[in-house]
């Protein structure tokens, strides 16, 4: 581990002013803007895909199989793309995958517009999709250290935070609300691929030199792969997170995911714009609270916070369940989003403040690939269980048993302490921690 890196619980989290200050780096301002182009599509799609599978399939299941062709792709090329991006320039790893869900984005509409889009040229598209998000994502995890120096990675991880539920779940799903009412599903994929082309156009323009030459030459991937996994291994901080939150995506992400659309529209009778104001609700909550917490510096023991924040968040999944109007969804949306990304601001800043750069797209993606692993098998059993016992009920406990993984992980020694000497694994680990 780099010895110049504070820890969290130290001076060196967020500080209380500077929110702005990553944005004085001209690649930093770059690579940011054109997420915010591109998360901008992203969250409108979010809608137009809803609305569109619900057209051609109108029950759970056909909205289920689409999130399994999304997420398998990303789980199998994961541990490929944080390889990628730890030996080869990240920024064009990431332009590479911009323009490959360009791609997809674009035959969809295209298809959609024609008349001729059927459920598995839908299918087939968001496994494209899929697959160029495992590339990008383990990318933008490991340049943003690249960019911006150590003290200022809190407030780039805020900004991240603050864009994305901008963009992601309020600016953008309320615009593909109102575009889908208006123009159809087909206008909003259109929509995606332009934003896709301004973020790869943003990602040209930076200086080749701030991202860097290749991150390790000659080895080979298997061996990089090796190296990554006993990397995370030795650091129980990093693997019971990552095992805890591919329970608690298991239990509810494919139901939040399928059944929170379908609820909108079967059981409110409401609209995609009622859809994206309850997006939206969640969006506005993250923004708040990212604009807080990339200002003040969190005293105490930040991933004990994460555990607590990303435990209530969980619960606050059983609000959907529980709701019986579109306001209802909108409170149990804005609760969940806020507390998530509370954590997620923490989770994302110790990754880069306790992990080598040289490492960190391989811990990146295996963070995704762990995290994310069990989504298939989420969405797979949405369907079946809201049939069984509905898809109220399926929220409630889907909430409740996530929660309870989610909080039993904190209580595992050595996990709130990362490389820390007050952690019990820290004296076994501290010949590794030190490479």
């Amino acid at each position: 581990m780099h010895h110049s890196y504070e820890g969290l619980d130290r001076e060196g989290g967020t500080t209380h002013a500077g929110l702005l200050r990553p944005l004085r780096n001209r690649d930093f301002r770059l690579l940011w803007s054109g997420m915010c182009i591109s998360l901008l599509g992203d969250g409108a799609f979010i809608v137009a895909l809803a609305w569109q599978v619900y057209q051609l399939s109108d029950g759970p299941t056909a909205m289920g199989m689409v999130g399994i062709a999304m997420t398998v792709p990303t789980i199998a090329f994961l541990l490929v793309g944080g390889v990628v991006s730890d030996r080869w320039n990240r920024r064009h790893v990431m332009i590479a995958a911009d323009l490959a869900r360009l791609s997809a984005a674009a035959v969809m509409a295209i298809l959609g517009l024609s008349g001729a889009l059927e459920l598995w040229h839908v299918a087939v598209l968001v496994a494209v999709y899929g697959a160029g998000q495992a590339f990008f994502a383990p990318a933008f995890d490991a340049i943003v250290p690249d960019l911006v120096p150590r003290e200022a990675l809190g407030q780039a991880n805020a900004l991240d935070q603050l864009v994305r539920p901008i963009a992601l779940r309020m600016a953008g799903p309320a615009l593909g609300g109102v575009l889908v009412g208006a123009f159809g599903a087909s206008a909003v994929f259109a929509l995606d691929a332009v934003s896709f082309g301004a973020s790869a156009i943003a990602l040209m323009l930076m200086r080749t030199a701030v991202t860097g030459a290749p991150r390790k030459a000659g080895g080979s991937v298997l061996a990089d792969l090796r190296d990554g996994w006993r990397f995370v291994r030795e650091r129980r901080w990093l693997w019971v997170t990552f095992a805890s939150a591919a329970v608690a995506y298991l239990m509810f992400m494919g139901p939040v995911e399928v059944l929170v659309p379908y609820i909108v529209k079967h059981d409110l009778h409401a609209s995609a714009s009622d859809l994206g104001l309850i997006l939206g609700a969640g969006g506005l909550a993250s923004i708040l609270t990212a604009a807080i917490v990339g200002r003040h510096r969190l005293a105490g023991r930040n991933l004990t916070f994460m555990y607590l924040a990303w435990t209530a968040a969980t619960i606050a999944v059983a609000g959907y369940g529980i709701g019986t109007a579109t306001w209802h969804l909108m409170l149990a949306s804005a609760a969940f989003n806020a507390l998530e990304t509370a954590g997620t601001i923490v989770w994302a800043t110790a990754k880069q403040a306790h992990v080598p750069s040289r490492m960190l797209g391989r811990v990146s993606s295996l963070d995704w690939l762990i995290s994310i692993g069990l989504l298939p098998l989420s969405f797979a059993l949405t369907g079946q269980a809201s049939e069984l016992i509905g898809a109220q009920n399926t929220l409630v406990i889907a909430g409740a048993v996530g929660a309870a993984v989610t909080l039993a992980a904190m209580f595992v020694p050595g996990v709130r302490w990362p490389n820390d000497a007050r952690s019990p694994v820290a004296t076994t680990t501290a010949g590794a921690a030190h490479a």
